[in-house]
């Protein structure tokens, strides 16, 4: 069984299990959202809405809320001087489709199924593919790198002085007497 649904402004074929990319709607990540907006059941007979099939919606599970790639749209008119750069990213919703339903049913709200234990094949010993939270050694930080005998020989300058701090002020010269120095 399919269904056409219609989301975002945009019409998705689907039917159970499909993973599908859809503009963002609410929801946390883990639950179960209706799609309401279902043009088209499809199956032996297929059921044509006007404009939609009344009682029908599809569930969907939300996997991830994200955000698409970046779009920039650049324009630039040549010799002119005139150019102008927007850009943006889709807010986007990623849903595994769980059930396509009709005539008002409810969607069956049950846990997903977890991963199974994977059994080692050479030595029979069951291996858990859940990762374990250990406790790691904090990270040491790396040694300070050795001074060369070069920059070790140079007198490090006092903090705050500069060059300009060790010379001495030049004495002013006095302006000829009689002249304002106006021409």
């Amino acid at each position: 069984m399919f269904a056409v649904i219609k989301t975002g402004g945009r019409q998705y074929r689907v039917v159970p299990e499909d993973v599908l990319e859809i503009g963002r709607i609410e929801g946390q990540v883990g639950t179960i959202v209706q799609l309401g907006e279902v043009l088209v059941l499809g199956g032996e007979t297929p059921i044509l809405g006007t404009p939609t099939v009344p009682g029908a919606s599809v569930a969907a599970e939300v996997l991830q809320q994200k955000r698409g790639p970046k779009v920039i749209a650049f324009k630039k008119r040549r010799r002119q001087n005139s150019r102008r750069k927007r850009g943006y990213r889709d807010e986007l919703t990623l849903l595994r489709i769980t059930e396509i339903l009709a005539d008002n049913a409810m969607p069956s709200v049950g846990p997903r199924p977890k991963k199974e234990k994977v059994t080692a094949s050479v030595t029979g010993a069951e291996v858990d593919e859940t990762p374990k939270t250990a406790k790691k050694a904090p990270a040491k930080k790396p040694a300070a790198k050795p001074a060369t005998a070069k920059a070790a020989a140079k007198p490090r300058a006092k903090a705050g002085s500069n060059k300009a701090d060790a010379k001495k002020p030049a004495a002013k010269k006095a302006a000829p007497k009689g002249k304002s120095g106006k021409k």
